[in-house]
């Protein structure tokens, strides 16, 4: 039998709560795929030569990228019984392939419980990092399932 982590309830989480570290390997594929998977067809997020002669080292991640990996972070420690209600995220240093992103995150903030006492907002600030600095940093605000106060 397999057991399916459901994430922490909105009981269960104080503010200052840290989310574990992500480490992940930025690789040419991750950030050719994510360019492609959004659509975003700019040669900067491909094409090694043409990102040269515009002046980057080398090609580099998109924000629509970033965006989904910081939503992957968030609910890998969230859940499956959370919901994100919104992301407001700042790009600094690019992501370059080769280089790793190491994501981190606290609780910053605890809502209410909704008016139906089911769940509660919980907004978590985030860090990816590489060396070069900080790749992203900024918000996500969370519904989370009540719990054992609540009818969750």
């Amino acid at each position: 039998m397999t057991t399916v982590y459901a994430g922490p309830t909105f009981d269960e989480v104080a503010v200052g709560d840290e989310l574990p570290t992500l480490e992940l390997p930025i690789t040419r594929t991750l950030i050719t795929a994510g360019a492609i998977a959004s659509r975003d067809y700019q040669d900067v997020h491909h094409d090694h030569v043409l990102s040269k002669e515009r002046g980057s080292p080398d090609i580099f991640m998109n924000i629509l990228t970033t965006n989904g990996l910081v939503g992957r972070y968030v609910t890998d420690w969230s859940g499956p019984r959370s919901r994100i209600l919104d992301v407001s995220i700042r790009l600094g240093a690019p992501n370059y392939p080769d280089c790793t992103m190491t994501l981190t995150g606290s609780v910053k903030e605890k809502g209410a419980l909704t008016d139906d006492g089911r769940s509660g907002t919980v907004t978590v600030a985030i860090r990816g990092a590489n060396h070069l600095g900080d790749h992203v940093t900024g918000t996500v605000q969370l519904l989370l399932p009540a719990g054992k106060n609540g009818t969750a």
